[in-house]
Formats: structure tokens, C-alpha cells, sequence
């Protein structure tokens, strides 16, 4: 099996498709490295193609009228980005960029196109996939607009636990490497903000920060916090999962 192959294969999306298939997507497929803060595209490159985390990490960013950085959504090794490439041929609205030393493994989108018109359940999943994506960046639009730096936070929070939680001992672990400025990016505040918002909430006893981990102590008052139910969570079967994330079981919180 090819690298490209093994790696296409570790995106959840891609791991149940037929060798004849994975052979479509792997035959134009190029994977390329791209050192720390390099960029992987820049807005207005071409969607001419959709990308597999296959080492590192990958933000998609944009850049506010003011200057300031914005992230929209960071990828782990196994997740699938730059997928709009699917539904047209417009020019990329952000930019993506190496948090870290990684790899990715850009499919044309001719070939996941093809793949798409033969197997109905791929395509369905990708469009779940845009969904579920829209449906966050919604989210974080209205709390955005309407809500406290606190509220954003606990929003983000709880959006993060749908994702990357974890149950421990101790209680839920938002199990994904953040700093205090990727969170603050997330929800358009200030690092000082996100500093100051994390230790209220760790003094009122809904979270724990220790050395490098972030638990939630107190899920259902997070959840209240954040204006959601402890049911509310997108079940797993409609919308993308971590896979085989090599990730440690520490949170960094710098």
C-alpha cells in the first residue's frame, strides 16, 4: 500500500471506500509538506482541490478588516479540509496554514468527484460533512454578535467537548493541544480575555486547569453556560469523528 493510499485511508470519510475507489483518488493525489506556519493555500488560490490531514496540523484562517486574525476551524491528522472545492470552482475566501511540521495529501477535486457519483454513501457523508460545519460557523457567528467574552468562551467549550472530549477520572477532557491565543482567534477576543474567562471559570468550579489540561468539572453547568443541553451534542453518526488522532492525553493551555 502507498503512502498516499494509507493516508487517504486515515480520513474517516475515505477508510470504507472499495480499492478500485481509493485507486481513483490515490492515482492524482500529491502529498507535500509544509513546515511550521507555512501556508497550504491563500484566498483567492483556485478550489481546485480537497486536502487530508495526514501529519501535524492544519488552521484555516481569515484576516478581519482590522488586522487581526480570525480562525475558523483547526484539523487534526485524519480530518478532510478545504472541501468547498466540491461544490464549485470559486476562489478560496481564507487561508490555510502549518500550525506545525506537516503533511497533506491534496485530491483533485475531478477524482473525488468521480468517486462521489459512484458511491452515494460518500456523498452523503460529505454533505453531512459541509453541514455540520456551516451549522458550527453559524454558531459562532450569533455568539459573536450577541454574547459576553465569558459566553463565547463557554460556547467554545462546549463546542469542543462535541469533538474532542474525553472521559477521565477527573472529568470530560478537551482532548486537543490549544493555546490561550488559538482559543481567543476561535472566539474574536483577546488572549487577556480568554486568560481572564478561564479563570473565572475555574474559580466558580465548572473547570480544572492544571499543567497543560483543560477539564470540564461541571458538564451540565457548562452546557447551561453555554445555552445548550447535555443532549445536544451532534450524534456521532452525523458528523466526523477524530481518527487514530496520535495526540497525548494533556490539553496545552498556555
Amino acid at each position: 500500500m502507498s503512502d498516499r493510499v494509507w493516508y487517504i485511508q486515515k480520513c474517516e470519510l475515505f477508510e470504507q471506500l472499495s480499492p478500485s475507489d481509493l485507486e481513483v483518488l490515490e492515482s492524482r493525489a500529491r502529498i507535500k509538506s509544509f513546515p511550521r506556519k507555512a501556508v497550504v493555500y491563500l484566498p483567492q488560490d483556485a478550489a481546485d482541490s480537497v486536502y487530508v490531514v495526514a501529519e501535524g496540523r492544519i488552521r484555516l484562517v481569515s484576516i478581519t478588516p482590522d488586522g487581526k486574525e480570525a480562525i475558523h476551524a483547526i484539523f487534526e491528522p485524519g480530518d478532510l479540509f478545504g472541501e468547498l472545492a466540491i461544490l464549485g470552482s470559486e476562489p478560496r475566501e481564507e487561508y490555510a496554514e502549518a500550525v506545525v511540521g506537516s503533511k497533506v495529501v491534496a485530491i483533485p477535486k475531478e477524482s473525488v468527484d468521480l468517486v462521489m457519483s459512484q458511491n452515494a454513501k460518500l456523498s452523503l457523508a460529505i454533505t453531512k460533512l459541509i453541514g455540520w460545519r456551516r451549522k458550527k460557523l453559524e454558531r459562532r457567528l450569533r455568539n459573536l454578535l450577541f454574547r459576553s467574552n465569558r459566553e463565547r468562551l463557554t460556547g467554545l467549550l462546549w463546542e469542543l467537548t462535541e469533538r474532542y472530549g474525553r472521559r477521565t477520572d477527573e472529568g470530560l477532557l478537551i482532548d486537543i493541544k490549544l493555546s490561550h491565543q488559538d482559543l481567543a482567534g476561535l472566539i474574536g477576543v483577546t488572549r487577556e480575555s480568554v486568560t481572564l474567562a478561564l479563570g473565572e471559570l475555574q474559580a466558580d468550579g465548572m473547570i480544572s486547569i492544571g499543567r497543560q489540561r483543560i477539564v470540564i468539572l461541571k458538564v451540565s453547568q457548562l452546557a447551561q453556560a453555554a445555552g445548550e443541553t447535555t443532549d445536544a451534542h451532534t450524534p456521532s453518526s452525523e458528523r466526523p469523528s477524530p481518527v487514530r488522532r496520535p495526540q497525548s492525553d494533556e490539553v496545552s493551555i498556555k
